[in-house]
């Protein structure tokens, strides 16, 4: 007998053994969810709604810290440089990381699929084509009827050039074939300001900023820019409803881990989102705010991170568009 053998397989089979039995504990320690925006949006309010669902999931406290700055970048470097062990993660807005890496591609420090391991994208804020009362059309083929009519005079607003608004923008003229005049303001609500006062003839912006404005009757809902209709509008066709096929506009939210956590914590984590986006008092208050939550695997989440990217890219590149 091999003496020298047995206890090389009998020390390999220890260290095995105690490796699964980490890893059957995980998670240990608190589990912290870094937003790397202010408190008060809407990716922070679904994390502090969603955290304490998580927490009774995964049996450990789970903590939300904010780390804003840099359009997100401050906070998405520390995760994608932390320890790739699941206990420190990524939760923030899928569409504004995409964007503003492929705009700052050499100043971003991190790539969105080779930082990170996904773990779900969880939900998302629609968009809706809106248009001010004193455009005269009722739905989307009038107003596409009306641009093609007067290529270049119809004005559309956004929070900035670049921004979600802008992209969503040129998607519009590119998928309905018309010449609209972009408008960028600094911000979202300058831009609504003026949208609603009658200064810009419409946009494409979120549901949580256009709702109030919408149900007061300041701005015309003419679709939603989601595949189905939406519960909070819902005698507001969807875009392709409307004609416009394939155009679908949101903002989504992601939750990511560092590159090379264990597919084994991965796997324990899409458990506990899948309970937790599975449960009505984490779905109601969400939806409250305009944010349409659902469950989606490591695998799914990966695939539309990687569409996301690539949808994007093809819209800056056709639309020239630069960073400011």
């Amino acid at each position: 007998m091999n003496v020298k053998a047995v206890l090389k397989a009998a020390i390999g089979g220890a260290a095995l053994v105690c490796s699964l039995a980490a890893q059957a504990e995980w998670p240990e320690k608190p589990i912290t969810l870094v937003v790397p925006w202010p408190p008060g949006g809407g990716v922070d309010a679904a994390a502090r709604v969603a955290g304490p669902v998580l927490a009774k999931q995964l049996g450990q406290q789970v903590v939300v810290v904010n780390r804003p700055g840099a359009t997100g970048s401050i906070g998405a470097d520390f995760v994608a440089k932390s320890a790739p062990d699941g206990y420190t993660l990524l939760w923030s807005s899928l569409t504004s990381h995409a964007i503003h890496s492929l705009l700052y591609e050499r100043s971003t420090p991190f790539d969105l699929e080779k930082s990170f391991t996904p773990v779900s994208v969880f939900g998302s804020i629609p968009f809706v084509i809106v248009t001010n009362p004193g455009v005269k059309a009722a739905s989307v083929p009038e107003l596409v009827a009306q641009a093609k009519a007067r290529p270049g005079v119809l004005t559309f607003a956004s929070s900035g050039n670049g921004s979600v608004q802008h992209l969503a923008g040129e998607m519009f003229k590119r998928t309905a074939g018309v010449d609209l005049l972009h408008v960028p303001y600094k911000g979202i609500a300058p831009s609504l300001l003026d949208l609603v006062g009658g200064q810009v003839d419409m946009s494409i912006e979120s549901l949580a900023a256009t709702l109030p404005h919408i149900r007061n009757r300041k701005l015309q809902a003419l679709a939603v820019a989601s595949p189905e209709r939406i519960s909070l509008l819902p005698d507001v066709p969807t875009a392709a409803e409307a004609g416009l096929k394939g155009y679908d506009v949101s903002a989504k939210l992601f939750a990511l881990a560092p590159a090379g956590t264990p597919p084994e914590v991965i796997a324990k984590l899409d458990q506990a989102f899948k309970q937790v986006f599975s449960d009505k008092s984490v779905q109601e208050p969400l939806l409250a705010q305009s944010i349409i939550t659902r469950y989606t695997s490591p695998q799914e989440s990966a695939r539309i991170i990687h569409e996301e990217l690539a949808t994007f890219r093809t819209v800056i590149r056709d639309a020239n568009i630069r960073p400011e």
